[in-house]
C-alpha cells in the first residue's frame, strides 16, 4: 500500500459541526487550491450522517487492488479503527490538475496572478543583470550615432540628404542593426548559462493571453492623459529649439512608402527589441532579489529611463508596469511585445491626424 497523503482531520462540537482540515503531507503534483480540503470535507459529512461519532483522524491511501481507502479513528479511543473503500471515480473531480478544472479558469483574473505569482528560475547573478543592461544600452547609443553614420558617411551619403523614403529606409536599417547587435549581446552574456530553464523567453500562440492584451489596450487613454500631466509637471523650456523628427516630416509630405517603413520600425522592430530585453530578461531577472510586483514597477522605470525623455517618464513608467503585468500573468513575451506594438500603432496613427 502506498500511501499519497495524510490528513488530520478535528470536529468541532456537535451542535456546529464544523470541520478543521490540517494537511500534513501535500501531494507532490500541483492542483488547485480545493482538493485536499474537499476530500477530506466530503469523507467527513458522510462519516457523521452515518453515526454519531467523533472523528480525530483520517488517512488517506490507495490500497493494492486500486480502491481509495480511508482509515478513520474514534477521539475517544484512536486504538479503534473504521476502513472502507470507495472506487477510483469518487476523487477524480476532486485531483483535476489546475489547467483542466474549468472553475480555476474562471477565477484567472485575481490579483495572486500578479502579486502572488510565483517568480522566475534565475540562475545567474546580479553582475550579469548590470553587465547586460550596460552592454545593451551603450551598444544602441553607439550604433544608432556612430557605426552607422560612419558606414552611411564612407558610402557616400547623409541622412540629412536622402529623401523622406531614404530616411525612412536609412531608420529602419538602424533600428534592426541596434536590436540584432542588443541580442546578440544577451546572448553573449547568457551562454554560459544555458541551457535555460523552461520559463525563459517564451513565445506561445496558445492560451488566454489574447484577454490579457486586450484589457490593457484599454490603459491606452489612461496613458495618454498621463502625457499631459508629465508635460504640466515638467514642461518643455522656452529656450529648447523646437525640431520636427523626420517621422512627422514624412506625414506631413503623405510619402507612403516612407510612412509605411516607419510604421514597421515603431511598430514591429522597436517592440520586439524594447520588450525582450525589459520584460524577457530584466523583469524575471529582478524577481531572484524582490518580489514579481516590485519586478514590474522597477523594470517599468528602467523601461523609461531608457527612452531619455522626462517629458515621458509617468506614461512610459506606467505602460511598462501594464506590459509587465500582462507579460507576467501570461509568462508569454508574444503578449507583451504584440501590446507594446499595439501602443505605438496607436502613437502613429494618432500624429497622422
Amino acid at each position: 500500500m502506498s500511501t499519497l497523503s495524510r490528513l488530520s482531520l478535528l470536529r468541532t462540537p456537535k451542535e456546529t459541526r464544523d470541520y478543521t482540515v490540517r494537511v500534513l503531507k501535500p501531494p507532490r503534483t500541483r492542483f488547485s487550491r480545493h482538493p485536499s480540503l474537499r476530500v477530506a470535507a466530503a469523507a467527513a459529512a458522510s462519516l457523521s450522517t452515518a453515526s454519531p461519532i467523533h472523528v480525530s483522524s483520517l488517512s488517506l491511501s490507495l490500497s493494492l487492488n486500486g480502491k481509495w481507502r480511508y482509515a478513520c479513528f474514534r477521539q475517544e479511543d484512536t486504538s479503534s479503527e473504521g476502513v472502507f473503500e470507495v472506487g477510483d471515480g469518487f476523487l477524480e473531480e476532486f485531483t483535476k490538475p489546475e489547467s483542466d478544472n474549468p472553475n480555476v479558469l474562471r477565477r484567472d483574473w485575481d490579483s495572486d496572478s500578479v502579486f502572488g505569482a510565483e517568480p522566475w528560475t534565475v540562475p545567474w547573478t546580479a553582475m550579469t543583470i548590470l553587465q547586460v543592461m550596460l552592454l545593451w544600452i551603450a551598444s544602441f547609443y553607439l550604433v544608432g550615432s556612430w557605426i552607422i553614420p560612419f558606414i552611411a558617411h564612407a558610402a557616400g551619403f547623409r541622412k540629412e540628404s536622402l529623401t523622406y523614403r531614404g530616411q525612412a529606409l536609412y531608420s529602419l536599417l538602424t533600428d534592426v542593426a541596434e536590436g540584432l547587435t542588443g541580442i546578440a549581446i544577451l546572448h553573449r552574456c547568457l551562454s554560459k548559462f544555458r541551457p535555460l530553464p523552461s520559463d525563459w523567453f517564451k513565445f506561445r500562440l496558445g492560451g488566454k493571453w489574447h484577454f490579457d492584451v486586450s484589457l490593457g489596450c484599454l490603459m491606452f487613454p489612461l496613458v495618454n492623459r498621463l502625457s499631459q500631466v508629465n508635460l504640466n509637471l515638467i514642461p518643455i523650456l522656452p529656450s529648447t529649439p523646437v525640431t520636427v523628427s523626420s517621422v512627422e516630416q514624412s506625414i506631413v509630405a503623405r510619402d507612403p512608402v516612407a510612412m509605411v517603413l516607419y510604421a514597421v520600425v515603431v511598430s514591429v522592430c522597436a517592440p520586439i527589441w524594447e520588450e525582450i530585453v525589459f520584460r524577457g530578461f530584466l523583469l524575471p531577472s529582478l524577481t531572484k532579489y524582490m518580489p514579481v510586483w516590485c519586478s514590474i514597477l522597477v523594470s517599468s522605470v528602467a523601461f523609461a529611463l531608457a527612452h531619455f525623455n522626462m517629458q515621458r517618464m509617468l506614461p512610459l513608467v506606467f505602460l511598462g508596469v501594464v506590459m509587465g503585468a500582462v507579460f507576467a500573468r501570461s509568462r508569454n513575451l508574444l503578449a507583451s511585445i504584440l501590446l507594446h506594438s499595439l501602443w505605438n500603432a496607436f502613437v502613429f496613427l494618432d500624429l497622422m491626424k
